[in-house]
This record gives C-alpha cells, structure tokens and sequence, in this order.
C-alpha cells in the first residue's frame, strides 16, 4: 500500500441488534484505546441497546437489520482510515491497534483479521479453533468473527459489503483476496461460544459448510438466509 498506516486512526464499527449485555463488557474496554473511534449500528433492537451504548458516550447508529447494511452504514459515518468490524461478542487483544496499523502498512497487505480464539473449554471448540486459524491463515479465509479490518479506500474499492443477508464477510474477503494477501495477526480475538452451544459443534459446523457450498454453487443469499433461520 502506498499509504502509510502507521499512525492512522482506527474506527471499530460494531453491528448490534439486541446486544446490551456484551456491549456493556466490551465498549468500556476499546474506550481505553488511544487513536481508536467507536461506532455502534444497532438494527433497531428490542432491548436497551442504543440506550446503554449512549450512557457510554459511545456513538450509535439506528438502521434498518441486516448485517451487511449495518456495517456498510457504519463505514460511511467513520472518520478513520481504518475500518474495523467486530462482532460484539467478540473480544479484542492487548495492543490491537498496534498491530493492526503494523499489519496493513506491510507491502501486498489488502487487508487483515486475527487468530480466531472461542470462549469455552470442550475439545469440539478447540478443534473448530485450529481449522479456522487453518482456513484463515493458509486459505487466506477470514470470518467475521475474526475481527476484520481493512483501510477506508481499499473497502471501498471492493465495493463495500455485498447487500445480502448472509455470507457478507465470505464476500467480502473473496475481493478483497484478489487485491492483495489478508494478514492474519499473531493475535487471538476471543469470540464468544453461543452460536455453537446453541446448536451443538457438529451440527454448526456441518450447518456452516453446506451453506458455504451452497453459496459457491449458486444458490441465492436469500434463500441461504431463510435456510439458516429456521435451523
């Protein structure tokens, strides 16, 4: 990048929709976080999310649900010239920003995500851990959830987020592969357990592949999104 990054603001955009709990965690902690923007894009939630974000100082965005949407949005209103989406259950390390400026100044770098760490004790967790650190660092395949980040001008250059109700981030980091290598952090993002506890580690894992194939073979987001619904 011909950019120097080194300096750059960051601006962490964070998608909610009924998430006052981990908001209530993780704001606090990125708020300590020098030469960092917070923005919250709450999808007109039902609890006291955009409420509990404002008590924090922190700025927050009503949209219209829809992940893709929501960060899009949030990217426009960002003054930094680092975009950061991060999920809200997902929590961030020790010197983040650091290392994310350090990242995406490296020659080549299109954009970045860090080692992917589950909140939780049983073996199935620790092995969906090791593919998707396998995926992301050899396959250069990043998930959401793995805190991806990108400079201003080249999200926008890759068109922003798809408008789709599913497979954004996979989208997303499909362009942004072929604009240059995704630098995968040395750093762990510890994300939360929910999703798999709800359904169990095989039948996610099975359930997030066929969606994965589905897409590559055609099959509209629209009609992925209402699939996974009603799992």
């Amino acid at each position: 990048m011909s950019t120097d990054l080194k300096t750059s603001s960051i601006s962490i955009i964070i998608p909610a929709y009924n998430e006052a709990a981990n908001l209530q965690r993780l704001l606090p902690e990125l708020q300590e976080v020098p030469g960092v923007e917070l923005l919250v894009v709450d999808g007109n939630s039902t609890d006291n999310t955009v409420d509990l974000v404002k008590s924090l100082s922190v700025q927050v965005l009503v949209v219209s649900p829809g992940k893709a949407e929501q960060m899009n949005a949030g990217a426009g209103a960002a003054h930094g010239n680092i975009l950061l989406f991060l999920h809200s259950d997902t929590r961030l390390p020790p010197g983040f920003a650091e290392a994310v400026r350090d990242g995406l100044n490296k020659p080549g770098v299109s954009a970045g995500a860090f080692h992917l760490a589950i909140a939780g004790k049983s073996f199935g967790l620790r092995v969906i851990e090791r593919l998707a650190n396998f995926r992301a660092k050899v396959l250069q395949m990043p998930y959401g959830d793995q805190g991806i980040f990108v400079s201003r001008d080249m999200f926008y250059s890759v068109g922003a987020f798809p408008g789709q109700p599913i497979m954004e981030d996979f989208e997303l980091v499909r362009r942004l592969k072929r604009r240059g290598k995704i630098e995968i952090l040395p750093l762990y993002a510890t994300t939360s357990a929910r999703r798999w506890k709800r359904l169990g580690v095989i039948r996610t894992t099975v359930m997030n592949q066929l969606i994965i194939i589905a897409y590559l073979l055609g099959l509209s987001p629209k009609k992925l999104a209402g699939w996974y619904r009603r799992k």
